[in-house]
C-alpha cells in the first residue's frame, strides 16, 4: 500500500496491534500505520514505543476511556478535512475491553466509514491453547473491582452452559478465582492464560480451586495479565432420564416446597411455579 485512497471524508482504520510479542503485527497492520495521517491511541507514551519500533513518526491524539467522548468531534473533523486515521489500543483489537465503542459508534451513526484491521486478540489467542470447548462461548471481560459485584455478575451467569472468558489484572487474580470458586463451584474446570506471547507465556489448568493453588504457590505466577476461561455448566439431564417425582418427595422430605420446586426446576426445566403447587399439593396430601 503506498498511499491509502483519497476521499471527501476519509477512513478511519480500527488496527489491532501486538499483545505482547511485537512480530504478530500483521503486514497489512504496518502499512495501515505508515500511510494514515494521525493516530488515535489509548497511551501516546505506549503507542511511541510501537511506532519507534516500526521506524515511524506520526501524529498522535490520545483516545482513552476518560476522554473518548470528548474527542469525537475531533476525529470527526480531521476525517471531513481528508485525514485518514488509525484508532488504536494499547494491545489487542481495540473496542475488545479497550476504548472506542463510542467514537466507532458516532461515527458509524454519522455515515463515516470505519475499516477494521484485524489482528492479535487476547480472548481468541487464549481460547485457541486452551483445550477448552470453543464452539460457544461468553466473552465477559473484566469482572466488577469489588467481591460483591463479581459474585453478583457471577451468580447471574452460572448456569451457562457454553465456556466463559474474562480477563483479570495480576492484583486481582486470585481473589476473582475465589469468588468464582465460592459461586462456581470449586470443581469447575478451568484454564488460565498469563502473559500471552511473551517471554513467560504459561498455562494453568485444573478445578478453579486447584489453579487458585497453583498461582498462589509462587509470587511470579501472579504477575503479568491474565485470560480465564471456565468450562460452563453442565446441560441439565433430560427429564426422562430422572424419576421426578421420587425425587421431588425426597427433597420435599428435607426442604420447604419452595426450595425443592426450584431444585426440580432446575434439573429439569420444567415450570417452578407448577411444580411449587405440585409440592404444596403433595405436602397436603
Amino acid at each position: 500500500m503506498s498511499s491509502l485512497p483519497d476521499s471527501v471524508s476519509a477512513t478511519l482504520y480500527v488496527v489491532a496491534t501486538p499483545i505482547g510479542n511485537l512480530a504478530d503485527l500483521t503486514e497489512r497492520a504496518r502499512q495501515v500505520l505508515g500511510a494514515v495521517n494521525l493516530i488515535a491511541c489509548e497511551d501516546t507514551r505506549h503507542t511511541q514505543r510501537l511506532l519507534q519500533h516500526l521506524g515511524l513518526r506520526k501524529p498522535m491524539l490520545s483516545v482513552h476511556d476518560h476522554n473518548e467522548r470528548d474527542r469525537i468531534q475531533q476525529v470527526m473533523d480531521h476525517l471531513d478535512q481528508g485525514r485518514d486515521i488509525a484508532l488504536v489500543s494499547d494491545a489487542g483489537t481495540p473496542l475488545i475491553s479497550d476504548p472506542g465503542y463510542p467514537l466507532v459508534q458516532a461515527l458509524r451513526q454519522a455515515g463515516h466509514k470505519v475499516v477494521p484491521i484485524p489482528g492479535a486478540s487476547a480472548m481468541i489467542t487464549a481460547l485457541s491453547a486452551a483445550g477448552l470447548p470453543t464452539d460457544r462461548f461468553t466473552f465477559e471481560g473484566f469482572l466488577p473491582h469489588k467481591s460483591s459485584g463479581r459474585k453478583e455478575r457471577l451468580r447471574a451467569i452460572a448456569q451457562d452452559t457454553c465456556t466463559l472468558v474474562f480477563y483479570e489484572a495480576k492484583h486481582r487474580i486470585l481473589n476473582t478465582l475465589e469468588d468464582m470458586s465460592d459461586v462456581l463451584g470449586d470443581q469447575r474446570e478451568a484454564v488460565v492464560a498469563r502473559e500471552l506471547t511473551k517471554t513467560f507465556e504459561s498455562f494453568y489448568r485444573g478445578t478453579l480451586m486447584e489453579i487458585h493453588a497453583q498461582l498462589s504457590s509462587h509470587d511470579d505466577h501472579q504477575k503479568g495479565e491474565f485470560v480465564v476461561m471456565v468450562t460452563g455448566n453442565p446441560a441439565p439431564a433430560p427429564a426422562s432420564e430422572i424419576d421426578t417425582e421420587r425425587l421431588f418427595k425426597l427433597l420435599l422430605a428435607e426442604l420447604p416446597p419452595k426450595k425443592a420446586a426450584a431444585i426440580i426446576a432446575e434439573l429439569t426445566g420444567e415450570n417452578k411455579k407448577e411444580l411449587y403447587q405440585k409440592a404444596l399439593d403433595w405436602k397436603d396430601a
